[in-house]
């Protein structure tokens, strides 16, 4: 008899040319990863020819139950690592029968923006820093930490080795390589200030394709965890008190800022946001507030201020960035529950197409 291990790991490309896509979109709250296999007649590159499919939207908080059809929109393929071969996991958008996005899908509004022609002309580039805890499944209390209690202070965690100290790496280096395998742009690990708390990074990616590479990496962590029993949060500060919140700091750069002279053209983009600082925290993730409190390296969410290789504030410049004259700077202000989708273009339209 075979075991179940080898059912789940059985070679498909030998016996028969079909595949497996598994269409993920984002669900009604916002954060809420969904997703259900179709099967194909054979391998699929491109995502227009792809065939659109639909699900029950009363069933996501995303349609009524009298009129429930929501028709996903296949937009990006990643190989999928879970079941490998040629079977595909495909980022989706979401709309009404009609064509019309519904309200919970962001990325046609960002879409839009980075086909404007300024934007793309300007080439944005992104770098993702995605903080997320992982939690013990029954207790909800961070991985590592000895139930209802605390372990010491923070300090000897970030970036550490040792029993005692980093808890999931198993995880972490697992989704570091399933990402990879997928083809997603994931430059980096590690762990992070709080015990249990750990980063990945995404990009430089270009434009669109940041938010839906950081979704599918969210995605394909979700399921990591979930096999190993293990919960997934992307609270902003999953733990009250002195101990590190979780945050998502976007790296940002357009062709002018990476050219000579682009240390002028931060400076004015950095003015820009902070005259739209107070919507900007408002698109950036729910429970900021418990998070950007002035202490454990972040900003007063009320204050918008930026510093050289300051992490105290709303937005950092790198030290090289100040010494070539050119480069990128870090958005700090958004929360580790943020849409990419969202944050993304909105840094976009504010520094390129925004006219004060």
């Amino acid at each position: 008899m075979s075991l179940l291990s080898d059912l789940i790991n059985l070679d498909l490309t030998d016996t028969t040319e079909k595949i497996i896509a598994e269409y993920i979109w984002v669900g009604g709250s916002g954060m809420d990863l969904r997703s259900k296999a179709k099967t194909l007649p054979g391998p699929v590159t491109d995502p227009a020819k792809l065939p659109k499919w639909n699900y029950d939207g009363s069933s996501t908080g995303q349609a009524p139950g009298q009129d429930s059809e929501v028709i996903l929109y296949p937009q990006a393929i990643f190989k999928d690592p879970f079941r490998r071969g040629n079977n595909i996991l495909v980022m989706c958008d979401t709309y009404t029968p009609a064509g019309e996005p519904i309200p919970t899908n962001k990325r046609c509004t960002a879409a839009k923006i980075f086909s404007h022609p300024d934007v793309a002309a300007e080439e944005p580039w992104y770098g993702l820093e995605q903080e997320y805890t992982l939690l013990q499944k029954d207790v909800n209390w961070p991985l590592g930490w000895p139930i209802g209690g605390f372990p010491g202070p923070q300090g000897p965690y970030y970036c550490a080795a040792g029993a005692d100290k980093a808890f999931g790496r198993d995880i972490v280096d697992s989704h570091y390589k399933a990402c990879l395998y997928a083809g997603i742009n994931i430059s980096g690990i590690n762990g992070e200030v709080m015990p249990g708390q750990w980063e990945f990074q995404v990009g430089p990616s270009v434009g669109i394709s940041a938010g839906d590479e950081l979704w599918v990496a969210r995605y394909i962590l979700e399921r990591i965890t979930e096999i190993a029993g293990v919960v997934l949060s992307f609270d902003p500060k999953p733990i009250p008190g002195d101990w590190n919140g979780a945050g998502a700091h976007t790296n940002y750069s357009t062709k002018s800022m990476r050219h000579q002279g682009g240390y002028e053209i931060i400076k004015k983009a950095i003015e820009k946001l902070g005259l739209r600082h107070k919507e900007h925290i408002a698109a950036y993730g729910e429970g900021n507030e418990r998070r950007l409190t002035g202490k454990h390296e972040t900003a007063n969410i009320d204050t918008f201020k930026w510093g050289v290789a300051d992490r105290g504030a709303s937005i950092r410049v790198g030290r090289d960035t100040e010494k070539e004259g050119k480069g990128y700077f870090e958005d700090r202000r958004p929360a580790s529950n943020m849409d990419p989708y969202v944050v993304t273009s909105m840094i976009a339209e504010t520094t390129i197409l925004w006219k004060p």
